[in-house]
């Protein structure tokens, strides 16, 4: 039986963004995501001390918030192809400046947890618009540039994100330094509303049908291009979750430094990733997709590796830790755009949700490995405290990131850049 081809709206070609508002627009999107984790790190252990929350407690406002931005994206995806990229960053970007209102205003950790839980929902919206409109606009090897240049700006807001909640935090306590995410949210949503038009050629008007939607997954989850590409920026994203989660308490409460140094060093591992995406760009260039992701794949490596041995051999300090992550970070800057790209790049007619998927995929990770570390780091501390659960948690990911650059891309990465089989359309009928 052959299937029912997907039903798409008639619709008029996309009124044109210019090139510098696409960027733009993708900097903004995606910035949500920094500005949400980083710029509250600083203020993370004196939010748990005024709350009179564990460390535990303390970590699940990030997991839990990862984990709710992972989960939306599977639906907010399927509705992005449906009704197309617009409508879906309107309420996303509304309800998150709601939330951001709460969370400055919460008067228990509870209810910070369930604030930051409808923040990670909402910030869903954003993100995996981002990637789907990279894929609406753009074919894959130029996507991958693109959306570097977006990442680009990510990095200047990330830049910003820490020192501006470390020196809030100092001087004004951790409730005014929550409250930036309203502003920027406002921006953004402000921007959306005046400058974006729609990227979405043709709506889906199946796309929220199951048997089409579970169809459509299947086809995504069978397609080893996006097994490739996902694996590749999860593994990068989960390097980097393992020392935004772990770093305010290692540097503070283990290391001794205060919360404006710390402001600064998360300022300065942000310079390395933009250098990252600059770096990529010109890695494509000269070298294509896969040989670039395999020369990053080399520094990942020898960034884990370094940071992980010297704190088993007892050198467990400040540079000893920023030094590797600099060199992580400027791989990051390259996985990243080449992952994010190539997950979607097969999937014209369903980019929103492949988009979701590797969206999710990259937070239930990150879900899994903060419940690691809370029990890491509550162990290390009554030991004594170390830098361990950092170091081994950043080592174990350059691993997977190395694998997966040199055998899982090397083999299937190709395909991300060539003809396009419209799974909505091909894919073969469930059983």
């Amino acid at each position: 039986m052959s299937p029912q081809p997907a039903t798409l709206s008639p619709a008029a070609p996309p009124a044109a963004m210019s090139p510098g508002l696409t960027v733009l627009v993708l900097a903004m999107l995606m910035g949500v995501q920094p500005i949400t984790t980083d710029l509250y790190l600083p203020a993370l252990p004196a939010l748990s001390e005024s709350l009179g929350a564990s460390m535990s407690q303390a970590q699940l406002t990030l997991t839990a918030l990862l984990l709710a931005f992972g989960l939306s994206q599977m639906v907010w995806g399927p509705l992005s192809d449906r009704f197309g990229r617009r409508p879906i960053l309107l309420l996303g970007l509304s309800t998150y400046m709601v939330a951001a209102i709460g969370s400055t205003f919460a008067s228990s950790m509870e209810q910070l947890i369930l604030w930051r839980i409808a923040q990670g929902v909402a910030m869903g919206a954003g993100v995996m618009c981002a990637r789907a409109i990279v894929r609406d606009l753009y074919a894959p090897a130029e996507g991958a540039r693109v959306m570097s240049k977006g990442l680009t700006g990510l990095g200047i807001i990330a830049c910003a994100a820490a020192p501006t909640g470390g020196l809030l935090a100092d001087h004004f306590g951790w409730r005014v330094a929550l409250l930036p995410l309203t502003v920027f949210s406002a921006a953004t949503l402000a921007l959306v509303i005046w400058r974006f038009h729609e990227t979405l050629p043709q709506k889906n008007l199946q796309a929220l049908q199951p048997r089409n939607l579970v169809r459509a997954w299947a086809g995504i989850l069978r397609h080893p291009t996006f097994w490739a590409f996902s694996l590749l920026s999860t593994a990068s994203f989960g390097g980097l979750f393992t020392f935004l989660a772990s770093s305010s308490f290692i540097f503070i409460k283990v290391l001794g430094l205060s919360t404006t140094v710390y402001g600064l060093l998360m300022f300065s591992m942000s310079l390395s990733y933009i250098a990252g995406t600059f770096l990529c760009r010109r890695l494509l260039a000269a070298f294509g997709v896969r040989r670039t992701v395999a020369i990053a794949g080399a520094c990942s490596l020898f960034a884990g590796t370094s940071m992980g041995v010297l704190a088993l051999l007892g050198v467990q300090n400040t540079w000893a830790i920023m030094l590797p992550v600099y060199l992580y970070m400027v791989g990051h800057g390259v996985h990243q755009p080449c992952g994010q790209s190539g997950a979607v790049g097969p999937f014209p007619k369903t980019a929103g949700a492949a988009s979701a998927l590797s969206g999710f995929m990259m937070m239930a990770t990150a879900f899994a490995m903060g419940i690691w570390l809370g029990s890491s780091m509550a162990a290390a501390a009554s030991a004594g405290g170390n830098v361990l659960p950092l170091t081994n948690g950043m080592w174990f990911w350059s691993v997977v990131l190395s694998l997966t650059a040199w055998t899982l891309v090397q083999r299937h990465g190709k395909s991300s850049a060539a003809p396009e089989r419209l799974i909505t359309q091909d894919a073969p009928p469930l059983a």
